[in-house]
């Protein structure tokens, strides 16, 4: 099976292509910016751990969001 481009995509893939990107943007934004504000004894494990997790997409900025903090 032949790898679909971009201009493959019907309207509306290409609409959930972006609207998935930019969540996946939104959602590691907010969590980054909670993890460097927020002091170490409000994370559950240590922040270097959670910031390598963060590159984990979508799992480890939802994981951070929901779990890591206090």
């Amino acid at each position: 099976m032949a790898k679909k481009t971009w201009s493959d995509l019907t309207a509306r893939q290409r609409r959930l292509v972006v609207v998935g990107g930019l969540a996946e943007v939104v959602l590691t934004t907010v969590a980054s910016r909670d993890l460097a504000r927020r002091p170490a004894s409000g994370v559950r494990g240590p922040k270097t751990v959670w910031a390598l997790a963060l590159a984990v997409q979508p799992v480890g900025p939802l994981a951070y969001l929901a779990v890591g903090r206090r």
